[in-house]
């Protein structure tokens, strides 16, 4: 799953680089000997504290600016990642997300901000959702930081396609195979997929989303 959406970030217009920030547990040395053997880069960082591990990731690739996708998204949509880093470059905002008011899928997540913020935010935070999440110190604090709020054009935060569970997996599983791989790119095919298939969306719709507090 996680070469799949590498596979899905790489075709994000303006995304230049690639690499995975992996957790420097043994257990995740599997991990890496299969991004290794798939010629994907990577990176090691800690496991909790994973805005550090994105600190490293961003000195060791010399970035300027960061795109975060989360590795439970098979579904990420590369246009939907396109509109958030054509809207942060726009007037270089210190972060631009389709999160912070929240209208896309779940699932469908990108964020952007710029070197500066990250390493501002890795030297000052101090809460451990902060820490764990890596840009709610950013998000919480409009006050100091550029925000700008990607929205769709109608709001579909009701669908569920991001991967924590093994029945989100059973999901986006049968989306992947009943759209196929190109297809499967296409929000707009999965959405009209789901409508004539009430039989997926209940397959996860009990779930409820973990994560910090906005």
């Amino acid at each position: 799953m996680v070469e799949h959406v590498v596979d899905r970030a790489a075709q994000i217009p303006g995304v230049t680089d690639l690499v995975v920030a992996v957790p420097d547990l043994e257990e995740d040395d599997r991990l890496v000997r299969a991004l290794d053997a798939a010629g994907i880069p990577s990176v090691r960082g800690p496991a909790a504290d994973v805005l550090h591990r994105f600190t490293i990731a961003a000195e060791i690739t010399r970035a300027d600016v960061i795109v975060r996708i989360t590795a439970d998204c098979p579904l990420l949509s590369p246009v939907i990642g396109g509109l958030v880093v054509a809207a942060f470059l726009e007037d270089r905002w210190d972060y631009a997300s389709n999160t912070v008011e929240r209208t896309f899928p779940r699932g469908m997540d990108v964020e952007a901000f710029s070197r500066a913020v990250l390493d501002e935010a890795d030297r000052r935070a101090t809460a451990d959702d902060e820490r764990e999440h890596v840009t709610p110190y950013i998000w919480r604090r409009p006050e100091c930081y550029r925000i700008r709020s990607v929205r769709a054009d109608v709001d579909r935060s009701d669908v569920r396609l991001t991967v924590d569970t093994e029945e989100d997996l059973r999901l986006v599983t049968a989306v992947h195979e009943a759209l196929g791989p190109r297809d499967s790119l296409d929000l707009d095919r999965v959405l009209a997929l789901l409508a004539r298939r009430p039989d997926l969306t209940a397959l996860n719709q009990h779930v409820r989303q973990r994560g910090p507090v906005r």
